[in-house]
């Protein structure tokens, strides 16, 4: 396992540098001048000269890049070319609510996704199976968006249970948080939870089929041994798979979500570094994404490891 480890680790280095050099070169693809772009039709050539200078765009490319870099290996991403704050302050101070409504929705479409998947497996072809299926279907075919309004309406609006808007930090108090991030977290997680239920499902079925399964049957286990102890550990390689991509994308895919429950999170902060053609804010948030899908699929391949020792041969 030990080497198989260090293996992946090394496949991230040069997957992390190439991103790094198109992050870079997002400055320098843009049409037009990035410099009078982010400096307003109202600068005088003074300010967008200081400007250039400031983000060292007066330099040749290649020197730009060395530094780019050299930044990213202490740690630095730059700072806002309007409020002059570092990227990484800006980063942190939104990072939780988005960190923790990905985790929590995550939560919420495994608790909901892999019983009923099993449960539809188990029972194919039965009026259970169908019921689950057009659950799925319905979580597919449902906006995020407008999930999260008729959650506002029923439990926020009319129900009172809910905040309809904002998010609470946990250090304001663990309920209070809770609250804040349920709904969200129910709005993307339910229809996150439509696709593991179908891969559950579809590799359940696959594996039932097996002649181990039918062998452990025949020697009196219990149904729930076989579904749970034999079936679906082979069967949860597909499903890691899809938990993985989810939760990797659900980090840089909140950005509706956060605007339909104005959250002050990472999403609301790209969406607004856009508007305002702040392109160090930009580069630092897309950086941090790239890196956080690839240490959560670093992750996923080691579970792989873990569930099925041939692939570590």
């Amino acid at each position: 396992m030990g080497r198989y480890t260090i293996q992946r680790l090394l496949a991230m280095v040069p997957v992390l540098v190439v991103v790094a050099i198109v992050t870079f070169s997002l400055i320098h693809i843009t049409p037009g001048d990035p410099v009078a772009l982010m400096a307003g039709d109202e600068a005088t050539p003074e300010q967008k000269e200081a400007i250039r200078k400031d983000m060292g765009l007066d330099k040749p490319i290649y020197q730009q890049l060395v530094i780019y870099f050299a930044d990213i290996l202490r740690g630095d991403l730059g700072e806002s070319i309007f409020n002059k704050f570092k990227v990484t302050t800006l980063i942190s101070q939104r990072l939780e609510p988005t960190l923790f409504i990905a985790v929590f929705s995550q939560l919420v479409s495994i608790v909901i996704a892999i019983p009923l998947g099993i449960l539809a497996a188990w029972k194919a072809n039965t009026w259970v199976d169908r019921v689950v299926m057009v659950i799925a279907v319905l979580g597919l075919a449902i906006p995020s968006f407008w999930l999260g309004a008729n959650l506002i309406w029923v439990f926020a609006v009319k129900l009172h249970w809910f905040p309809a808007f904002g998010y609470i930090p946990i250090s304001e108090g663990i309920v209070p948080w809770i609250k804040s991030i349920t709904l969200p977290s129910i709005s993307v997680g339910f229809i996150s939870a439509a696709l593991i239920a179908r891969m559950t499902r579809a590799s359940m079925l696959e594996v039932l089929r097996e002649d181990y399964v039918r062998t452990a049957r025949a020697k009196g286990l219990s149904e729930q041994a076989v579904l749970l102890g034999h079936a679906f550990k082979n069967a949860s390689i597909p499903v890691v798979t899809i938990i993985g991509i989810g939760i990797a994308g659900l980090v840089s895919g909140l950005v509706v979500t956060e605007a339909v429950f104005g959250i002050p999170g990472v999403g609301r902060l790209i969406v607004d570094a856009v508007n305002r053609r702040d392109y160090p804010v930009i580069q630092g948030v897309i950086l941090m994404f790239t890196v956080a899908y690839v240490l959560i699929n670093l992750v996923v391949d080691l579970i792989y490891g873990y569930l099925d020792p041939r692939i570590r041969y």
